[in-house]
């Protein structure tokens, strides 16, 4: 299996969609549907890639914007945790709120992911899931073994930490999910979050200034 990563950066607030594929079986995972879904979608085109599932790190609008277009380009099911779910429904009036335009319904999630870890398999993509509360409600990371990636949405960027004041926020709840959840897959790991730059789970535990305990 020959994975390789494509990133986009789309949105009102620049947020990082990312798009798993297996170079050989053509298979592709996508990773928070975050808005164009046309973008998205000719990008798996591009390579040749099918999108056999779609995840979502967390509920928050910016991160499941392209949700309902995206899974009825693709036919793939939309898989979140059972908590983000929950909000998804508030979608249309947090448009409002946060932009004061009104967003369009997120898509209905074909799985409910649990907070205890699971392996998800999407073709001959396999992603382990790990349970990083705090951010937001339900929030999970998905850990590509096998490369060393971890794409950890909103909970860990380079340099920072999720904010805590929106609704279900917490920021011992989200310090204790880096502490036990990301840190421990080692400082080799490469880090790939919901906004900004790349970064490693070593630079963070030596530099991240939320993180120096």
């Amino acid at each position: 299996m020959s994975l390789r990563i494509k990133a986009f950066t789309l949105g009102i607030v620049d947020t990082n969609a990312y798009l798993l594929g297996d170079e050989e079986t053509r298979d592709a995972v996508l990773i928070d549907p975050v808005d164009e879904a046309d973008t998205l979608f000719q990008g798996a085109q591009a390579e040749g890639w099918t999108i056999r599932l779609i995840l979502a790190t967390h509920a928050h609008f910016d991160h499941v914007l392209a949700s309902s277009p995206l899974k009825a380009l693709t036919g793939a099911p939309f898989a979140l945790h059972a908590d983000a779910a929950a909000t998804l429904p508030s979608m249309p009036e947090l448009g409002l709120m946060f932009t004061g335009r009104r967003f369009p319904n997120a898509a209905a999630p074909d799985q409910l992911l649990t907070s205890e870890s699971q392996t998800i398999r999407a073709g001959s993509i396999t992603l382990e899931t790990l349970y990083t509360p705090g951010h937001a409600p339900g929030h999970l990371a998905f850990y590509l073994r096998n490369a060393g990636v971890v794409f950890s949405g909103d909970a860990l960027f380079a340099g920072s930490i999720g904010r805590t004041d929106l609704p279900g926020g917490d920021q011992d709840v989200l310090l204790d999910s880096i502490t036990h959840q990301l840190l421990p897959l080692g400082d080799h790991v490469h880090v790939l979050s919901g906004h900004g730059e790349p970064t490693t789970i070593g630079r963070e535990r030596r530099t991240n200034p939320f993180l120096q305990f």
